[in-house]
C-alpha cells in the first residue's frame, strides 16, 4: 500500500502539474478531477495488487515524466534528487573540476578540460576514461557519477582512469570554476574586433560590454559577434546585449501566451555603448533561444547583418514552479516573438506526424514581416541570416561522426601519435582522411545514421521472429554496402570533415583559446563576416541605410 504521506501529497502535486500543462483548471474542473481520480485509483490498485514489490516513487516519477514528454522537450518534472543535481546555476560560477565530461557505459569520458582548472592541473586530458572516483567503481554506480566530483572548495578527490588502455591515477583538488560567457575576444585585423559569446549567464552582457569597449580602445571600427553554438540562457541578458548596440526604449522581444500574465514586452532600459559601429552577427543551427532573440532583434531593427545558416528555432519560454517535497516542474508558458512579430519557434509540438515527431512549417507557408526600415523577413522558425552560407550547414554524415565520437576519438588517437606538435597547426591531408576512415573500421565505430539504425532494427525484429538466419547473408551485404556508402559520403564532405577534425585536434594541444586564435585568421564564416563589413556599399544595401 501507499505510505500515507505519499497519498496525502500525491493529488496536490499532480494537480500542480495539470494546472500548467495546457488545460485551465477553472475551465474544465470536472474533466481534470475525473482524470486525476482515475489515475489515483489506478496508481493505488497497481501498488496494492501487482505480483512483485513496486517502487511507488519510481512509478510516479516515470508516469509524470512520460506525460510531460508528450508535450514538448522543454516541459520537465524534477523530483527532489533531480532538483539537487540539475538545477541550473545561471551565475556562471560553481565548485567542481573544470571540465566537460560525459557518461558512456561504465565510464566518465573527459571531453574537454578547461585550461588552468582542477582537471587540467591534475593532468587529465580529453579522451581520458574515468573508471573510479574515491572508492566507487563506476561500473557499479548507475546514478549521476559527476556528483561524486563535487564538493566544497579544496576537497580532494582521488580518481583512477584509463588513458590509451593504460591504468592511471591522480588527485583532483576542487576549486571555484568561473564559466565565461565571453571565452574569447580579439582583433581580426587592424579595424575588426571579434567577440565570442558562448552562453547567456548573468555575466553575459557585462563581459560582452567589457570586450566591446576593450576592442574599441584597440582601434576596432567594426565588430563581429559570434553566436555559433550558443544554446541561450537568460532573457534579460539577451536584452542587455542588444542594448549595447541600440538605444534605450527599443522593443527587443515579446512573449505571448494563452495566459495573459505571461504576455510581456521587453525593451532596452540603458544607454548604449555604440549605436553606429558596423556589426555582423554569426549564427548557425546550434544558435538557440537567447541567441535567436539577439540575432532576430538586431536583424529586425536593421542594426546588424546576420551571417551563417538558419538558427535552431527554440522560441518556447519555460518557467520553473516549485512543488511539494522539494520537487519542481519546468513548464513552457509562452513563445518568443521578434520586434517585427516573427515567432522564433520552429517545431509545432501540438501537431505531430504519424511517427510522433513535431511538424515544422513548410517554406511555402512562411509569413512575411517587415523590419524597421521596411526590409522583408520571414518566420518559419529560427532566424534566417541576411547572408546565408550554405556550406556552413552541418551535413548528415558529419553530424553522425560527431554524435558517435568518431572525430573525438580520432583526435585522441592523433594526439598520442603526435605528442610534440605543440602550438603548430597541422594540415589534415588526404592521407589523414584515409587514416581516419581506417580508424573508424578498426575501432568498429558505428555511425548510427538513420539508415543504419533502421537496418539494425530490422535484424532485431528478424531475430525475434527467428528468421535472422534466413536473411543473414543479405543483411551483411546491405551493411557492407551501407558502410561503403558512408565512406563515399565522408569523401564527398571531406572539406567539412577535415575542418572538424582539425578543430578538435587544435583544442587537444592549445585548448579552446588556441582554436579561437586559429579561427580569427582562418575560419570561413569569420572571413565572410569581415568581407561583408569591408564592403560598405553592400553592407548599407543589405540594411537599407
Amino acid at each position: 500500500m501507499l505510505p500515507k504521506i505519499k497519498k496525502r501529497y500525491f493529488i496536490p502535486a499532480l494537480l500542480s502539474v495539470f494546472l500548467f500543462i495546457g488545460v485551465s483548471f477553472k475551465d474544465d474542473f470536472f474533466e481534470i478531477s475525473k482524470q486525476i481520480e482515475i489515475f489515483t485509483t489506478l496508481y493505488k490498485t497497481i501498488n496494492q495488487n501487482y505480483v512483485d514489490e513496486t517502487n511507488p516513487a519510481e512509478l510516479m516519477d516515470k508516469a509524470i515524466k512520460s506525460m510531460l514528454a508528450d508535450l514538448d522537450p522543454y516541459t520537465n518534472y524534477f523530483n527532489e534528487q533531480d532538483v539537487i543535481k540539475f538545477k541550473i546555476n545561471n551565475t556562471g560560477e560553481y565548485t567542481g573540476i573544470g571540465a566537460m565530461i560525459t557518461r558512456k557505459e561504465d565510464k566518465l569520458i573527459v571531453k574537454e578540460p578547461y585550461k588552468g582548472f582542477p582537471a587540467d592541473k591534475a593532468g587529465l586530458k580529453a579522451g581520458d576514461e574515468i573508471t573510479q572516483i574515491g572508492d566507487v567503481l563506476l561500473a557499479d554506480f548507475k546514478d549521476d557519477a559527476s556528483q561524486l566530483m563535487k564538493g566544497a572548495k579544496g576537497t580532494k578527490v582521488d580518481i583512477k582512469y584509463l588513458r590509451q588502455g593504460k591504468q592511471m591515477s591522480t588527485q583532483l583538488v576542487l576549486d571555484e570554476v568561473a564559466v565565461k560567457a565571453v571565452p574569447f575576444y580579439g582583433m581580426v585585423d587592424d579595424k575588426t574586433g571579434y567577440i565570442v559569446l558562448s552562453q547567456f549567464n548573468q555575466k553575459a552582457s557585462s563581459e560582452t560590454k567589457e570586450a566591446l569597449e576593450s576592442l574599441k580602445d584597440q582601434g576596432a571600427k567594426q565588430i563581429i559577434l559570434d553566436l555559433r553554438g550558443n544554446p541561450g540562457g537568460l532573457l534579460n541578458e539577451a536584452v542587455n546585449i542588444c542594448n549595447l548596440f541600440v538605444p534605450k526604449g527599443e522593443i527587443i522581444v515579446t512573449t505571448k501566451s494563452k495566459n495573459s500574465k505571461y504576455n510581456n514586452t521587453n525593451k532596452t532600459t540603458k544607454d548604449p555603448v555604440d549605436t553606429e559601429i558596423p556589426l555582423v552577427v554569426i549564427v548557425d543551427g546550434k544558435s538557440a533561444s537567447a541567441s535567436e532573440i539577439v540575432s532576430g532583434a538586431l536583424q529586425d531593427l536593421d542594426r546588424a547583418v546576420i551571417v551563417g545558416s538558419r538558427s535552431f528555432g527554440k522560441g518556447l519560454v519555460q518557467r520553473p514552479f516549485d512543488m511539494t517535497y522539494g520537487t519542481q516542474v519546468k513548464v513552457t508558458i509562452s513563445k518568443y516573438y521578434t520586434p517585427s512579430g516573427r515567432c522564433i519557434q520552429a517545431l509545432n509540438y501540438a501537431h505531430k506526424d504519424k511517427n510522433g515527431k513535431a511538424i515544422r512549417t513548410e517554406e511555402k507557408n512562411y509569413n512575411a514581416f517587415k523590419t524597421k526600415r521596411g526590409r522583408t523577413v520571414y518566420d518559419g522558425g529560427g532566424i534566417l541570416p541576411d547572408v546565408v552560407l550554405e556550406n556552413t550547414k552541418t551535413s548528415a554524415i558529419a553530424e553522425a561522426l560527431q554524435k558517435n565520437d568518431a572525430i573525438f576519438n580520432y583526435a585522441t588517437y592523433y594526439y598520442y601519435k603526435n605528442p610534440n606538435l605543440g602550438d603548430k597547426i597541422p594540415t589534415i591531408t588526404d592521407a589523414d582522411l584515409i587514416d581516419f576512415k581506417a580508424f573508424i573500421k578498426r575501432e568498429k565505430i558505428s555511425l548510427d545514421t538513420e539508415t543504419e539504425v533502421a537496418l539494425k532494427n530490422t535484424l532485431e525484429k528478424a531475430k525475434k521472429e527467428n528468421v535472422d538466419s534466413a536473411i543473414a547473408t543479405e543483411y551483411q551485404q546491405l551493411l557492407t554496402a551501407l558502410e561503403k556508402s558512408e565512406e563515399t559520403l565522408i569523401d564527398k564532405n571531406q572539406k567539412e570533415i577535415k575542418n572538424l577534425i582539425l578543430d578538435e585536434i587544435i583544442k587537444r594541444y592549445q585548448y579552446k583559446e588556441g582554436l579561437y586564435q586559429y579561427y580569427i585568421k582562418n575560419n570561413f564564416e569569420i572571413k565572410k563576416a569581415v568581407e561583408v563589413l569591408n564592403d560598405k556599399p553592400e553592407y548599407n544595401k543589405i540594411l537599407k541605410i
